[in-house]
């Protein structure tokens, strides 16, 4: 009976990150197949071609996004990016938002650069603690007022990171961690799965010290 228990256990730990991982592909790739649908009618290549491609929409959508990032990697596509941005700063509603969402998204894909430290907090409550990333410094007019020092810190949601929470925390009630932000983000992107070696091996000792 342990012996088909072990069988099984091993096969799910094969099959069931496979099989999320494929359902997570193909809905990605459905997804950006829907793009497609944003063409007019005479031109989508399901008209042309007289039958769907799976996986078509990805293909162009990675292209465009290619193609994009040529065009403003080079001087004149820098200035056509920069008059656009002032447009939409220039919108109320819409700068606020794009300024945002542009800030959180450096973050994630420039390897962490707005993101310093990887900290603890106790959020949302006394007794749950949560992994956040400290931002910069506080304001001085809220530490003055405060009277404590102040530190920004950022608590992404899981599994996407990209939305979260902007909290000023007095610097004492956050315990800051030796893992780098690429290893708290790795860590926040699996919701807890993917834990960095080193806090591993201490949270197994911990374990190990309770047991014993």
């Amino acid at each position: 009976m342990a012996t088909l228990r072990r069988y099984l256990m091993a096969g799910l730990l094969v099959w069931v990150p496979l099989g999320v991982t494929l359902l997570i592909v193909a809905f990605l790739v459905d997804l950006m197949d829907q793009t497609l649908l944003l063409l007019p009618a005479a031109i989508q290549p399901e008209h042309l071609l007289g039958f769907r491609i799976p996986g078509l929409g990805l293909v162009l959508t990675a292209i465009v996004v290619l193609l994009t990032g040529m065009v403003v990697t080079n001087l004149f596509g820098m200035q056509l990016f920069t008059i656009g941005e002032r447009l939409l700063q220039r919108i109320p509603l819409v700068r606020s938002i794009y300024a945002s969402v542009k800030q959180v998204t450096e973050s994630m894909f420039s390897s962490g650069k707005s993101f310093r430290k990887v900290v603890l907090v106790e959020y949302p409550r006394r007794g749950m603690w949560s992994l956040a990333f400290q931002t910069g410094a506080g304001a001085s007019e809220i530490s003055r007022k405060t009277g404590q020092e102040i530190v920004n810190i950022f608590i992404p949601t899981t599994p996407n990171p990209t939305s979260g929470f902007f909290l000023m925390a007095p610097r004492d009630d956050v315990i800051e961690l030796d893992m780098s932000v690429d290893q708290g983000l790795k860590m926040l992107l699996s919701v807890g799965v993917v834990v960095p070696e080193g806090k591993k091996d201490e949270l197994i000792d911990q374990h190990a010290r309770q047991a014993s």
